[in-house]
């Protein structure tokens, strides 16, 4: 409990918290709407456009709709036939990141429905690819994406939002031993992702999906003999990124990451890695899943000049 935990419980009534944390969901619930009907009856219209103006979770994106729907559409127009699209709700069940991730629940906009806005696609679409896994055989595969605007708590900083769009991949298959999943997922998402880039950048941008090998070198083995050829040494780099530390016990085996830039001008673009969820999702330790997304509205920005948001 941090202090400000502290400070709110301490001017409550004695045996508040554990009368609260023994309530049915459903009574909490409906305690929790009270309150929240009570507080907007006080609301007036010229707090709505001050809040309007001041608070980073619903001010308008700074982005050009018209430019990014363009890249948005170019980029669904791209996706491989195995990728099926999804359409995801604005909320998911709660506990979505923090359930499997070290994300802390207070990084995430919490509803009163024991739902959670999306802050995440990847998590979502590995739910989803859980459920779908179930529906298959053993040896089958799913392959998901979905664009979807998304809600983070933490505070940026100054100029940036706190929502913003990511284009989303999600593969899921069994192990095929060896690192051979691992290799077959990897060269579908890097060969769609190196496409974008070559497609929607101009080479002057300095492209790059840099590649990092967590802790499993049977996956880094595949890379080398399996993926890289498979990719073929032209078009948009593949760099090694033996120094990477972002990530390390969120992604297992590999990770990658999409860069715009060199040095000082570099920008991230976008982020991926195996994770453990469908595994644990479907509890089934032989399940392998993929994730991978990019921003893109700093997509869109690293190719116009438009402002961009963080990811």
């Amino acid at each position: 409990m941090d202090d400000a935990e502290r400070r709110v419980w301490s001017r409550l009534p004695d045996g508040t918290r554990s009368a609260l944390a023994g309530l049915a969901p459903a009574d909490l619930r409906t305690l929790l709407l009270a309150v929240a009907r009570d507080r907007a009856a006080a609301v007036r219209p010229a707090d709505l456009v001050r809040r309007w103006r001041t608070d980073r979770f619903t001010r308008p994106a700074a982005a050009d709709p018209r430019a990014l729907a363009a890249v948005e559409a170019r980029m669904w127009q791209l996706l491989p036939a195995e990728f099926a699209g999804v359409d995801l709700s604005p909320v998911a069940p709660l506990g979505t990141c923090s359930v499997v991730t070290p994300m802390s629940q207070n990084r995430i906009v919490t509803t009163f429905r024991a739902t959670e806005v999306l802050s995440d696609p990847t998590n979502a679409l590995a739910i989803e690819a859980a459920v779908r896994r179930r529906e298959q055989q053993a040896d089958g595969a799913v392959h998901l994406a979905a664009c979807h605007r998304v809600l983070r708590a933490q505070d940026f900083g100054p100029g940036w939002s706190s929502h913003f769009r990511l284009f989303t991949l999600v593969s899921s298959a069994r192990d095929g031993g060896s690192g051979r999943t691992e290799a077959r997922l990897l060269t579908l998402h890097l060969a769609y992702w190196r496409t974008v880039l070559a497609t929607l950048l101009p080479q002057s941008a300095a492209p790059r999906v840099r590649l990092t090998v967590l802790d499993s070198p049977v996956v880094g083995e595949r890379i080398e003999d399996t993926v890289r050829p498979a990719l073929g040494p032209s078009g948009v780099p593949l760099v090694d990124e033996p120094e990477r530390r972002r990530g390390r016990g969120y992604y297992v085996g590999a990770a990658l990451r999409i860069t715009a830039g060199d040095g000082a001008d570099e920008v991230a673009l976008g982020d991926g890695g195996f994770t453990d969820w469908t595994a644990r999702f479907t509890s089934d330790a032989k399940e392998r899943c993929l994730t991978s997304c990019l921003n893109t509205e700093r997509l869109t920005g690293a190719g116009t000049g438009v402002a961009a948001c963080p990811s």
